[in-house]
C-alpha cells in the first residue's frame, strides 16, 4: 500500500516513531509490575523475554506476530506493508501472524485498521488458534503499538488472557533467542466474543466530550502534530480541549515501556474518569490505551476512526496551538 507525501497516511506517526528511537536491547524497564486481576494466568498484561522463551511450549499458549511495516518511498511519501514478508523470514518460534492489514480490518470501510464486527475478529481469532482458554502473547517489530491495538480488540470482544512481549521482536532478537520459518500449528478454536462496545469511541462521542469535564480526550501524536507545526491528516492541529500525551514518551531508549512510576506521572491522575485516546487511525491511541488500563484508569477507550476521519469533515472541529514565547 502506498500512500503519497499529501495524503492521509494514518500510521506515519510509528514510522516516525521507529525513525526517532532504537528497538533493540535485552534492559526491562524498572519498577514495580502493575498486575491485571484478569490475566491470573499470565505473569502481567506485559511479559519478558525470558518468561515467553520458557513457555513457548505451552499447549495453551498462542504468539501472534501483528508487524506492519512503515517505510519512506522513494518518492517521498510513506510505504505501509504488510508484515507477513518479514514473519516468513524469521519469527519467535510457534508464533502465527495476525494481519491488520487484512483480516482484522473492516475490508467495507473508507478507513484504514476500520475494526471488524466482534464476531468477524473473533472468528479470525479463532482460526490463528486464539480460543475461550487460551493464554496469547501478541508482539510486532516496531514499538509494539500494532500489537497493543490486537490487544485492545482482543479486551474489546472480551478476552483478557492476553499480553504484549516488551520490547517485541527486537528485544528477543537483540538478546540472540532463535527465530524460526516454520509456520504455526496451532488448532482452530473457539473464541466466543463478550463485546464491550464501552471499549471504541466512535465521532459522535468524541464530539459530545469537547470541552465535557467528566471525560479526558487524549492526543497520543508528536507534539509538533498536535500544535498543528506539522500535518499528516486533512487539516492540522487537534481536537478542541484534547491534552497531548505523546505516544513517543511511553517508550524507553531500548523500546521497553517505561516503568509503572514514570508512565503514572507522564499520564496524570483521573483514573476514574472517562479517558477516550486518539492518533490517526486507532494504532497508536491503542498503545496508550494498553498503558492506561495496566495503571488502572477503568473507563478508557480508542477513538478508531481518529484523525483520518476526524478531518476530513469540516463539521468536526480542529485547534491549532500557538507557539511557546
Amino acid at each position: 500500500m502506498r500512500f503519497p507525501q499529501r495524503s492521509v497516511s494514518v500510521l506515519a506517526l510509528i514510522a516516525m516513531v521507529s525513525l526517532a528511537a532504537g528497538c533493540g536491547g535485552p534492559d526491562t524497564p524498572t519498577g514495580a509490575p502493575v498486575p491485571v486481576v484478569e490475566l491470573a494466568s499470565l505473569p502481567d498484561s506485559l511479559v519478558t523475554t525470558e518468561w515467553l522463551a520458557e513457555h513457548l511450549d505451552d499447549p495453551d499458549l498462542v504468539v501472534l506476530d501483528c508487524s506492519v511495516i512503515v517505510r519512506q518511498g522513494e518518492d517521498g511519501g510513506m510505504v505501509i506493508e504488510n508484515g507477513r514478508s518479514g514473519f516468513e523470514a524469521g519469527h519467535i518460534p510457534t508464533a502465527g501472524f495476525a494481519d491488520l492489514m487484512g483480516e482484522l480490518a473492516d475490508a467495507d470501510s473508507p478507513y484504514d485498521y476500520a475494526v471488524p464486527s466482534p464476531e468477524e475478529f473473533a472468528a479470525v481469532m479463532g482460526a490463528l488458534g486464539v480460543g475461550d482458554d487460551t493464554r496469547v502473547v501478541l508482539y510486532d517489530s516496531s514499538m509494539s503499538a500494532w500489537a497493543a491495538r490486537v490487544w485492545w480488540m482482543l479486551r474489546w470482544v472480551g478476552f483478557d488472557r492476553a499480553a504484549l512481549l516488551d520490547g517485541g521482536l527486537a528485544a528477543w532478537q537483540a538478546e540472540g533467542r532463535p527465530l524460526s520459518i516454520e509456520p504455526a500449528d496451532e488448532p482452530v478454536r473457539v473464541l466466543t466474543p463478550a463485546p464491550r462496545p464501552e471499549l471504541i469511541a466512535d465521532r459522535d462521542e468524541v464530539f459530545a466530550a469537547i470541552g465535557n469535564e467528566s471525560v479526558r480526550l487524549i492526543d497520543v501524536l508528536p507534539e509538533a502534530h498536535y500544535r498543528g507545526e506539522m500535518v499528516m491528516y486533512a487539516r492540522p492541529g487537534h481536537i478542541p480541549t484534547a491534552e497531548n500525551v505523546s505516544v513517543m514518551a511511553l517508550l524507553d531508549e531500548t523500546g521497553h515501556y517505561k516503568s509503572s512510576n514514570e508512565l503514572a506521572e507522564l499520564i496524570g491522575g483521573g483514573e476514574q474518569t472517562r479517558a477516550i485516546t486518539y492518533c490517526g487511525g486507532g494504532i497508536a491511541a491503542s498503545s496508550t490505551a494498553f498503558v492506561m488500563t495496566r495503571l488502572g484508569y477503568n473507563d478508557v477507550a480508542v477513538y478508531i476512526g481518529s484523525l483520518q476521519e476526524w478531518t476530513e469533515d469540516p463539521a468536526n472541529p480542529m485547534e491549532v496551538a500557538t507557539a511557546e514565547p
